[in-house]
């Protein structure tokens, strides 16, 4: 068992830091005293267990809201067996009420400074909303923007499907007419290579031969 004594200056009175003590005192299975030391300080004095009151010594380094722990004066001394749990030493009662009246007070004052401190956030939220929106928008303007694209290469294809369709008539009558075509070719080559038209093919060079002998024989004569 050891005992510490320890004398906290800073923002330590009139802001609710001996109860804070004791609750830390008393989470940590420490017994002991607190009290004001004037003008401004805050005496503690403890016993317990050595780990305990390290904890303990650490705990009081508190910063927060009205309460400012600028220096801790330690001192270890070995243990007395005194205290048989830990307790406020209270002074006056028109001090202590007036002590616990500034607590409030500074209780309200900070409240209302996180509640300045969560209106500036929620201010800030409502902003980054805002612009989450308006991104929001401006992504649905363009998803419509892009619909408007599809439909309109939907309409695009379907144009291209009717026209292929005529396209595909087209080839039909076309592959059609050279049918036609190559089965008239076919019958007109068919007619000239038949015996009717090498008989008419002969018969005209006969008439040709029998004429040029006939110019020969005139010729001849003329000479």
């Amino acid at each position: 068992m050891k005992r510490v004594e320890i004398l906290a200056r800073g923002d330590v009175q009139r802001v609710g830091y001996r109860d804070v003590v004791q609750r830390i005192g008393r989470n940590l299975g420490i017994s002991g005293t607190v009290q004001n030391q004037e003008p401004y300080d805050v005496r503690i004095v403890a016993e317990g267990e050595e780990e305990a009151l390290k904890e303990f010594v650490e705990a009081l380094r508190i910063e927060d809201g009205p309460i400012l722990v600028r220096e801790l004066e330690v001192r270890w001394l070995e243990a007395t067996g005194e205290f048989p749990y830990f307790k406020i030493i209270r002074g006056d009662w028109q001090e202590e009420l007036g002590e616990r009246f500034d607590v409030a007070v500074g209780l309200l004052h900070r409240s209302i400074v996180l509640g300045e401190e969560n209106l500036i956030v929620s201010k800030e939220n409502l902003a980054v909303s805002r612009i989450m929106l308006d991104k929001q928008d401006q992504m649905l303007d363009k998803q419509d923007q892009m619909l408007d694209k599809q439909d309109a290469s939907i309409s695009i294809l379907q144009e291209i499907k009717a026209d292929t369709s005529e396209i595909g008539a087209i080839r039909e009558e076309v592959s059609a007419t050279r049918e036609e075509a190559r089965r008239g070719r076919d019958e007109i080559i068919s007619t000239l290579k038949s015996d009717r038209m090498e008989e008419k093919y002969e018969r005209l060079s006969q008439e040709i031969a029998e004429i040029k002998a006939a110019i020969a024989e005139i010729r001849a004569k003329v000479s």
